[in-house]
């Protein structure tokens, strides 16, 4: 009996230590999408294209003003080309990026970046890993994002093959000469909060 009392003062002890030392849940900052940008270059053999993609949601998560975590939901379908001007390309290039050969937005209108670990560089700079689905395809990714005040910014590269977008690579096709397209892609997202 007396084994039995001191087993479940133990736990009710233990259990409550436990749950004194539980973190409380960090704060959610949510995006401000219409003020925020997502800019994406694109490099082929003979130059390169520039252009823009919308958030559609997308939230940080912070332990004071240490960031922890995040989810963002990009709109694929408002991919737009900043380089060309109207006639000279532009339309046929969004068109195309927005096809079954690039992006496919027409059963894939959204891809989403789900942060996975976030590892503190120094007071402003994290290194984080996430979960990149695009085409309904989820690869892991790191990015570095760098935090001052009510405003974030994040830069990565992507590898658009491992996304089964493998239109003018040089690593699927031969002969493409001066038409191949390099496989990476850089995005640069601005982050108002």
């Amino acid at each position: 009996m007396k084994k039995s009392l001191l087993s479940l003062a133990f736990v009710a002890v233990f259990g409550f230590n436990a749950t004194a030392s539980t973190p409380i849940d960090g704060e959610k900052k949510e995006i401000k999408v219409s003020e925020s940008t997502v800019t994406w270059k694109g490099y082929k053999v003979t130059g390169s294209h520039d252009g823009s993609i919308n958030l559609k949601s997308g939230h940080l998560e912070m332990n004071g003003k240490k960031l922890t975590g995040g989810e963002f939901v990009i709109d694929m379908t408002s991919i737009t080309c900043t380089d060309l001007e109207a006639g000279q390309g532009k339309e046929k290039l969004e068109g195309h990026l927005q096809s079954a050969d690039f992006f496919g937005v027409e059963s894939n209108p959204t891809s989403k970046l789900v942060f996975t670990s976030v590892t503190a560089m120094n007071d402003n700079s994290y290194t984080v890993t996430g979960d990149l689905t695009i085409k309904g395809i989820t690869k892991p990714v790191t990015l570095v994002v760098s935090m001052f005040e009510n405003k974030a910014t994040a830069t990565m590269k992507v590898d658009r093959t491992k996304f089964d977008i493998k239109y003018g690579s040089g690593s699927f096709f031969d002969d493409l000469g001066d038409k191949a397209i390099y496989d990476d892609f850089d995005l640069v997202v601005d982050l108002a909060l």
